[in-house]
């Protein structure tokens, strides 16, 4: 059954049609003849007809062969007054070849059509209307909600308008509200942007996340930060590297540091990062170091200790292998990539430029704040605890080589790499699960008390001049960071571990705690506003699968009638607007706007008219939704 019968549909669409002729109506129409002795309008109002030879019936006096002088005032000819009077109250002109009398009134943008029912919708044919070579009335536009004339086109406001419509003459060509606009000749088209970025506004679809309490971890421009962080990864190398295309299944690297000028070294090795895409598709972190002979092939042991190894603190390690590729003995390791991420040194001590805030020229921030340091030697000693129960040196902690990936989060890059390079078969038996020397953790103890100075003194040497620098720290930090340095730097003993810092700073790791669950609410947040983001491709789907099929198309019962109808025409209003001067209004929040309504089925009313602007439907959102839903499943069941 069509859709403007169902028994169901109270608040259905709402015909605009004209008002039939009653007893007292003043609307009267003119029954006169056109007279072929009139003068034609044309001739008194631009002075020339270009109809006078192509039919035009009405009377065309010769022009004057000198016009009038411009200085002396002409007398006005007899008879011209009651010419123009005349022709104020003239009939329409309307052509020979129009096929309506020349009594009907002026086309208005609403046509006089019977009610629709389910008859004239089955045996009209309204496919003509979305021919090709039909084209859309470029002074024709329908605000969309984005307009300043949105609320003309409210629920509230479309009712009082259809009563008034059908109370005034058809002889107005638009909507009484709308004739004072024309009149003054204002421009109330709002001008559309282009949109040339896509996505856009990630935040229009999803409603926002509940307040919570600021976290340590959580970024306050996440969304930005991940989508920079996808569009890092798809970034081009530069042309003429002159960089292999396979290396052991890897391919497409990209330099992730700078390959001119002076070369970065690794020890007593040059060192270069690339980021290459692997077998799998995802994105890998491959360091290699050039002129490396490998002697033993064991001494690649310790690279599989570490590819077990899974620690949130850690870049992990994948696999290791030796290459010709760069025309001389590489050894590449890969890693795990951390998109935009940056070493300790780039984050904090790396000297930077005075900046501007707030129209004043300022320093970069010289220390670092004391809760940023306790969450890196809390992340950081987390991660050399992991290693040492595994039976495993780090021998890694330097700024340069612990990479900041997010906000405030740390992970301990490049490791196992040493173990490879510096492999001696006499003292490099490792058996896993064996606690470490005392000598192997006092190193990574040391390592890991230099790197809490350097980052206290915003000086990689801090622990050159010793004494100035813990005067630094008592200065500006509190006496438990520096007893965590002092111990970190002290002299080995037979008992001393990883285990001891964590007694020192158990309160610390409340904190830090709180913080990790307060970012992991504010991500649970952000997971639920994103768990119906694809409702909208839903009903995209359905459109497509409804609107226009070709094997239904001259089938009277589903092409262009009832609900599928109905469905074209909001397409239309979605998608196919067009602007006052006929070009195409490509706004994505109208799109956005207008299907979140319809996917909740919201009693809002718009108006859907048809192409050739014979068809005037008032409906809401919520009966669109029904006809989407019983056209989809009219169509699921076939």
């Amino acid at each position: 059954m069509a859709f403007f019968t169902r028994p169901h549909s109270a608040s259905a669409a709402v015909k605009i049609v004209a008002p039939t002729a009653v007893p007292g109506d003043p609307i009267k129409t003119s029954t006169k003849k056109d007279s072929t002795q009139r003068q034609c309008r044309n001739i008194l109002i631009y002075g020339s007809c270009k109809f006078q030879d192509k039919g035009c019936i009405y009377s065309h006096p010769p022009r004057p062969t000198t016009p009038p002088s411009a200085l002396t005032p002409q007398p006005e000819p007899p008879g011209v007054s009651a010419k123009l009077s005349q022709a104020v109250n003239a009939p329409v002109f309307v052509p020979k070849s129009s096929p309506l009398p020349p009594t009907s009134p002026p086309l208005s943008r609403v046509q006089a059509q019977p009610p629709f029912t389910a008859s004239t919708l089955s045996t009209s044919s309204p496919a003509s209307e979305y021919d090709e070579n039909d084209s859309y009335d470029h002074n024709y536009y329908v605000p969309g909600e984005n307009d300043g004339l949105y609320d003309i086109y409210s629920a509230e406001s479309v009712v009082p308008q259809v009563q008034a419509l059908e109370v005034n003459s058809l002889n107005k060509s638009y909507y009484p509200q709308f004739q004072p606009e024309y009149d003054q000749g204002l421009e109330y088209y709002p001008k559309q942007s282009t949109f040339i970025r896509q996505p856009l506004d990630y935040h229009l679809y999803s409603l926002p996340p509940p307040s919570l309490p600021p976290s340590h971890f959580i970024s306050p421009t996440l969304r930005t930060d991940l989508q920079l962080r996808s569009e890092i990864i798809h970034t081009a190398p530069a042309p003429g590297l002159n960089l292999p295309d396979n290396l052991q299944g890897y391919h497409t690297l990209v330099p992730l540091e700078s390959v001119t000028g002076e070369r970065r070294k690794f020890g007593n090795w040059y060192s270069t990062v690339y980021r290459a895409t692997g077998k799998d598709g995802r994105a890998y972190v491959l360091r290699r170091v050039s002129d490396f002979h490998l002697m033993h092939q064991a001494a690649f042991q310790s690279i599989e200790q570490w590819s077990r190894i899974r620690h949130p603190n850690i870049v992990a390690v994948h696999e290791a292998f030796t290459t010709r590729s760069f025309s001389d003995n590489s050894l590449v390791v890969a890693y795990t990539y951390h998109p935009n991420a940056q070493t300790l040194y780039d984050a904090h001590i790396k000297i930077r430029a005075p900046t501007f805030v707030q129209g004043r020229l300022q320093a970069a921030q010289q220390y670092v704040p004391e809760r940023t340091l306790w969450s890196y030697i809390i992340q950081i000693a987390g991660a050399i605890k992991a290693a040492h129960d595994q039976g495993l040196p780090v021998r890694m902690i330097d700024v340069t080589k612990v990479i900041v990936s997010g906000r405030n989060r740390l992970r301990i890059g490049s490791c196992g790499l040493a173990d490879v390079l510096t492999y001696n078969p006499a003292s490099s038996s490792r058996v896993p699960g064996v606690p470490l020397p005392a000598e192997q953790i006092q190193e990574d103890l040391v390592m890991f008390g230099k790197l809490i100075m350097a980052m206290c003194c915003n000086n990689v040497a801090a622990t050159n001049n010793f004494g100035k620098s813990l005067d630094i720290v008592t200065q500006h930090y509190s006496a438990d960071l520096k007893n965590v340095a002092l111990f970190c730097l002290s002299k080995a003993g037979s008992h001393k571990h990883i285990g001891q810092l964590f007694d020192m700073i158990g309160s610390r790791l409340l904190t830090e705690m709180d913080d990790l669950q307060n970012g992991m609410d504010y991500l649970e947040g952000e997971l639920m506003s994103e768990l119906e983001n694809a409702r909208l491709v839903r009903l995209l789907c359905k459109f497509g699968f409804i609107n226009e099929r070709p094997e239904f198309a001259r089938d009277a019962r589903w092409s262009e009638t009832g609900d599928r109808y109905i469905i074209k025409l909001f397409r239309d209003y979605v998608f196919h607007q067009v602007d006052e001067h006929g070009r195409p209004i490509v706004s994505l929040s109208h799109v956005l706007s207008c299907l979140n309504k319809l996917d909740a089925g919201t009693d809002e009313r718009i108006m859907l008219v048809s192409r050739d602007e014979q068809s005037v439907l008032v409906v809401s959102y919520k009966d669109v939704k029904a006809c989407i839903a019983s056209a989809f499943a009219e169509l699921s069941q076939r």
